[in-house]
C-alpha cells in the first residue's frame, strides 16, 4: 500500500497537507466501519 500523503510530503515539505490528508483518510476509515457496523445491525434485527 501506497502512503500517498507521506509521498507528497516527502516531495513538498507541506506538513499541513500532510497532517489534512492524514486527517481524511482517518476519517474515511471510521466512515467505512460504521457502515460495516450498522449492516450487521440491520442484519440481526430481521
Amino acid at each position: 500500500m501506497i502512503d500517498v500523503p507521506w509521498k507528497i510530503f516527502s516531495q513538498t515539505g507541506n506538513i499541513e497537507a500532510y497532517l489534512w490528508m492524514k486527517q481524511v483518510e482517518s476519517d474515511d476509515f471510521e466512515e467505512e466501519e460504521e457502515e460495516i457496523d450498522d449492516s450487521l445491525l440491520k442484519d440481526t434485527h430481521l
